[in-house]
């Protein structure tokens, strides 16, 4: 993770030369374009400044509308760059790979809004440094990175990884995996039929309705997950973690947080064996546990028949096992 910040950190820097700053006089158009394509097909974007939404259609086509600003700055001439960009709008297609915003490095002070349909059966890949993303109703697979926006994608069929390094990440109905990795920025997630992924290194990651394993992680946050009924991966350095769910017979569910609480919440019915450590504060449960070893600051309890592990671990904060 620390390598994919360090490049993302590189080209937010990239992103800041090439956006530039808004000075002097600007000039505003915009261009459209229409491809015929014969699906499936790949969609690769980069784009230095600007948000961008891509949507999947019914039809064989990639429409593509894109406003564009050009500003002032210097004895630059921003009416000539925005007629170099519309005149030429950076699209290319070869065989079933469609290009858009190639050498968004000498694109000095343009910035590019894209909204494109593609058929459903596209594969997608975008890298925009400074701008929203919003990708939906497409097959797949879905690689979206970002130095500083938010990523939002719907309905996706296969394997989606999302980054940025400032901007939330929200995905939902996603048909395979999920990874989303963000440095600052909450992350949301519901209804991922694959294992879930996440890492961070600040703010709220919540994870609903997964369908597979989970596996969240970070620095300084809440980590919340609802339903999790296979296996469960929450640590949080600094921060709540509060997982609800219903551990199946062989899952292992391992909750950790250094400074925070962690709360477990559970049907009456759960059937699992709970082993606690809470190193400087209480453990506290509202469900009917047999216990099977206590101490001041541990606890090893089996609650129904047993079955699936859980175990649960905290420095500083209290340990609480609720009714869900």
């Amino acid at each position: 993770m620390r390598h994919k910040h360090t490049a993302l950190t590189m080209l937010a820097s990239l992103g800041m030369i090439s956006a530039g700053c808004e000075m002097g006089p600007a000039a505003t158009g915009s261009f459209d374009r229409t491809l015929t394509v014969t699906a499936p097909i790949r969609l690769e974007l980069a784009n230095a400044s600007g948000n961008v939404s891509i949507t999947g259609s019914a039809d064989n086509k990639i429409h593509v509308h894109a406003e564009v600003r050009s500003s002032g700055m210097g004895f630059d001439n921003p009416q000539k760059r925005l007629d170099d960009v519309v005149n030429n709008p950076p699209i290319e297609q070869r065989g079933d790979t469609v290009r858009i915003g190639k050498d968004i490095g000498n694109l000095h002070n343009v910035s590019i809004s894209y909204v494109i349909e593609v058929p459903h059966d596209t594969e997608v890949n975008t890298n925009v440094l400074s701008g929203s993303q919003t990708i939906l109703k497409v097959r797949g697979p879905v690689k979206a990175d970002s130095a500083s926006g938010s990523i939002r994608v719907d309905d996706i069929d296969r394997q989606t990884q999302l980054t940025t390094l400032s901007g939330s990440i929200e995905a939902q109905n996603i048909g395979d995996d999920l990874r989303a990795s963000s440095a600052s920025g909450s992350v949301n997630v519901a209804k991922v039929k694959g294992d879930v992924r996440i890492s961070a290194l600040s703010g709220t990651t919540q994870v609903s309705g997964p369908g597979g394993r989970v596996d969240a992680d970070t620095a300084s946050g809440t980590v919340e997950v609802q339903g999790a009924t296979r296996d469960v991966k929450a640590h949080a350095a600094s921060g709540r973690v509060d997982v609800q769910g219903n551990p199946s017979e062989s899952s292992y569910w391992d909750l950790k947080t250094v400074s925070g609480v962690v709360e477990l919440g559970v049907p009456p019915s759960a059937n699992f064996h709970l082993t606690a450590e809470a190193v400087s504060g209480q453990i506290k449960t509202d469900v009917p546990i047999v216990i099977e070893e206590q101490g001041k600051h541990s606890l090893r309890a089996r609650m129904g028949n047993g079955g699936g592990r859980v175990e649960v671990h905290t420095i500083s904060g209290e340990i609480r096992v609720r009714a869900s």
